[in-house]
């Protein structure tokens, strides 16, 4: 397998590949490099998939000449900013058409602190054992920590989980983490579903849906740290998208686990 630029169509290679780290990037020329640097030093075996939706400031030209260095980074150019949702989705099925069998996720920013790689892999296990099939790198368990970060913006982030929690029951302290892996068989199943989140409600949606597939579900603490150089993706929109759909899953997830209450009563009482 080479470092070369690649598209989602082209016919996967051979070579299996355990732990693949997805980075999804748009304008990331002044962090890509350094925090691939990191990456490569803190987990060496890794293999990298940059996804670039078309950035206009060379990052993917960038990762390209990466990759040529290092047999290790791949690029998958897209022509399009279509948000973290797809971006994730496309490296995915990648990964999962080149036997990876750990997928993560990381930013590119280095917000996500690659030296922390290896406690979600050691919380995830061996791949050819039973082990938890989501491991989210989590800022509010203990030993979790933010920096940087104004008290309002920690306030937001922490009431956007206090709000997913309460309106769909899911027992995660940061269901809106981007620092995760997944077992590849997890993948297999969601993926087989009609995920169209967009922006950073696809962490939302995808930890709901593992949570209705059955998946053990673990959370290990991390350091998140505010970026540095480039710009925040977070928008108004992204924020607005959030709030709407955690509203209407609480709903459906609710209205289910009604229907699910009354199918076990009326089977109780036919007993």
């Amino acid at each position: 397998m080479t470092g070369h630029d690649i598209t989602p169509s082209e016919t996967p290679g051979s070579a299996p590949m355990d732990v693949l780290v997805i980075v999804p990037t748009y304008n990331e020329a002044q962090t890509l490099p350094g925090t691939l640097a990191r990456l490569r030093a803190a987990v060496p075996a890794a293999q990298v998939l940059v996804v670039d939706d078309g950035s206009p400031d060379g990052t993917a030209d960038l990762a390209a000449e990466l990759g040529r260095r290092d047999d290790h980074i791949h690029l998958m150019r897209r022509t399009a900013k279509e948000g973290l949702g797809p971006a994730y989705r496309a490296g995915f099925r990648w990964g999962l058409e080149r036997g990876a069998g750990l997928l993560v996720e990381m930013d590119a920013d280095a917000s996500h602190r690659p030296e922390q790689l290896p406690r979600l892999l050691t919380a995830a296990g061996p791949l050819d054992q039973d082990g938890p099939e989501l491991v989210i790198g989590s800022r509010y368990v203990p030993g979790g920590d933010v920096h940087d970060w104004s008290r309002r913006r920690e306030l937001l982030s922490r009431g956007a989980n206090l709000y997913v929690r309460l309106l769909t029951g899911l027992p995660v302290a940061d269901s809106t983490a981007g620092f995760r892996a997944y077992r590849a068989a997890l993948l297999e199943r969601l993926l087989e579903q009609d995920v169209a989140s967009q922006g950073y409600c696809f962490q939302i949606d995808m930890t709901r849906r593992a949570r209705r597939a059955g998946a053990r579900i673990v959370e290990v603490p991390i350091d998140f740290d505010e970026r540095t150089e480039g710009a925040s993706k977070m928008t108004g929109r992204i924020v607005r998208e959030a709030l709407v759909d955690v509203a209407v899953w609480g709903v459906q997830d609710r209205s289910r686990q009604l229907r699910e209450s009354l199918r076990r009563r009326r089977g109780r009482s036919i007993r």
